[in-house]
């Protein structure tokens, strides 16, 4: 069931890179948690989640990232500079993409999942690179 979610989560058409969304399910319960751009999205995965077959009750504990013009900058540059590279190419064809990029007040995290360890260092470096431009 977990999986099912996750996946309908993933194919929720706003579901974004600057979204990062996580599931927990146990005895029919589903628990969302992580961050997203917008309160709506917060409502439509809730919504998603509880239609999936075998949910009995969905508990939404998805943050809504504070609206920033400084943020939304520093996502738009991660982003450009991460999916730009290429090493990271292949991931940018994948929707969508597995490297999520969280931007609160100024504060970066990425998560999701690269196939080597190398990557995982570049795409830090990456990060740390466009904070110092």
């Amino acid at each position: 069931m977990a999986q099912e979610v996750a996946r309908q989560v993933r194919r929720y058409v706003l579901y974004s890179v600057f979204d990062d969304v996580s599931v927990g399910v146990q005895a029919g319960q589903v628990t969302l948690t992580g961050e997203v751009t917008a309160g709506y999205k917060a409502n439509d995965i809730v919504r998603i989640a509880s239609r999936v077959r075998g949910v009995q009750a969905v508990r939404g504990e998805i943050k809504t990232l504070p609206a920033s013009l400084f943020d939304d900058q520093l996502r738009a540059a991660i982003a450009s500079r991460l999916y730009g590279d290429p090493v990271f190419e292949r991931y940018a064809l994948q929707v969508p993409p597995p490297i999520h990029i969280v931007v609160e007040n100024g504060h970066v995290t990425l998560t999701g999942a690269v196939g080597l360890e190398l990557e995982r260092i570049k795409a830090g470096f990456i990060v740390r690179e466009v904070f110092g431009s």
